[in-house]
């Protein structure tokens, strides 16, 4: 292999490796295990990590997996070619993708999907590029404060490598400072503006009139949001948004450590060609039997590379599919009701926390739906409420700085759950 490469060692090989980050020892790899020895070594793991009660959000939710997915997703129907060129052999893994594409159009109101992303901040930063895409010359995108950190990093990441000139929409108490985006918007050169609701803060954001001052300026207007919730919120299509992006995980997909999770985006008719990846279309064939096809897919996403709108051309079949399943099973009344019991739940605990006197809403003017910001009080730090309420089995939330933290009750939390973390807080 070296001589095939030209290289007369392996450090010849990796010379372009900086010196200090080249492992010096050899691999600390352990003797192969037979298949019983593994199960018994993760076993022995498991038996000694504490299961914590979860009511941690910031962009992860802990739903209802319901059994029935599993089963189904493991269908032979569904294991086809994972990239279908072929529709006449790949009929189950483009059917599920028109599905999940067809029901996700519908809970956004836009006018198409695409095949999905890997998950919510790429498609967020997919989304970025395409506004500079569809732009006319214009390289700044406006992102607003509001927006989940991990999100707007990695948009950064792509902005940085594209020559775009991303640049923050400051926030005022918690949501998006309207005026000073639209001040930002009149020194010209936008080409989108992306806002985030339920924000970072789980504050559900206004954006009355944004759509019109956005298009008046000749860019674009990107929403984020967490797939679950727009079963309840009012749709981007009804803020005049031309893209939609978000995570889907809290669409019953187990937290699992953190993946694999699954990027959505959908977007109004005239930007469809921009978007990357695939839109999966039904027809009929010469029998007259419902079939389905890849109607749109840009080629050059494969073989222009650098003049690419985009170089995504996978899709995340298996979290698709899932997606598919659940949204299928819950039906426009289930995924209310998820919502309206992890509602009811954050507000009831928001009320109990608050009477505690331990803590208060960071933001107490502000709607929100199943996640709020606190603020803990005077002699207390995030981190000492976090870690007591971790040695009582509960995951608290997720820490903003030393004074906020943010908290999500889903509709898995129980009364019990709900009274338990509030008596730890009690007695702070």
């Amino acid at each position: 292999m070296l001589r095939t490469c030209g290289a007369g060692d392996i450090d010849a090989l990796y010379a372009d490796v900086p010196p200090e980050l080249r492992l010096r020892s050899p691999y600390n790899l352990p003797q192969a295990l037979s298949e019983p020895e593994v199960r018994d070594f993760f076993a022995d793991m498991d038996a000694h990590c504490k299961p914590l009660t979860c009511f941690a959000g910031a962009g992860a939710y802990d739903h209802y997996t319901p059994a029935v997915i599993d089963a189904i997703t493991s269908r032979s129907e569904y294991l086809t070619a994972y990239t279908p060129y072929q529709p006449e052999i790949s009929q189950g893994t483009l059917q599920y993708i028109f599905e999940y594409q067809s029901m996700m159009a519908s809970l956004t109101g836009l006018d198409v999907c695409n095949a999905s992303l890997y998950d919510g901040s790429t498609a967020t930063a997919e989304a970025m590029v395409m506004t500079v895409a569809a732009g006319r010359r214009r390289n700044r995108v406006l992102i607003s404060a509001t927006v989940d950190p991990a999100v707007a990093a990695v948009a950064a990441t792509y902005a940085s490598c594209r020559g775009i000139v991303l640049e923050v929409i400051p926030e005022s108490d918690g949501v998006t400072d309207a005026a000073a985006m639209a001040e930002m918007l009149g020194a010209g050169d936008v080409a989108g503006v992306i806002a985030q609701t339920p924000n970072y803060y789980g504050i559900l954001e206004d954006f009355e009139g944004w759509s019109d001052r956005i298009h008046a300026a000749k860019a674009l207007f990107v929403i984020n949001s967490p797939a679950s919730p727009l079963a309840v919120i009012r749709p981007a299509a009804e803020w005049g948004a031309d893209i939609a992006v978000g995570e889907a995980q809290s669409l019953g997909m187990p937290l699992n450590y953190g993946g694999p999770y699954l990027g959505y985006m959908c977007c109004t008719r005239a930007l469809m060609r921009k978007m990357p990846g695939r839109i999966v279309g039904a027809t009929t064939d010469a029998d007259g039997r419902r079939v389905f096809v890849l109607t749109l897919q840009a080629r050059e996403q494969h073989i222009r590379r650098d003049k690419a709108t985009s170089n995504i051309c996978s899709n995340q079949g298996l979290m698709t599919l899932h997606a598919a399943v659940y949204m299928s099973l819950m039906g426009t009344a289930g995924l209310r009701r998820v919502n309206e019991l992890s509602a009811g739940g954050a507000h009831l605990l928001a009320r109990r926390l608050e009477a505690t006197g331990r803590m208060r809403l960071a933001y107490p003017e502000r709607p929100f739906l199943n996640e709020f910001t606190v603020e803990v009080a005077d002699g207390l730090t995030t981190g000492q409420v976090l870690r007591a309420l971790c040695d009582g089995g509960i995951l608290g939330g997720v820490a903003l700085d030393e004074r906020r933290m943010t908290i999500a009750v889903t509709e898995l939390r129980t009364p019990e759950e709900l009274f338990r973390y509030e008596s730890i807080v009690k007695t702070l």
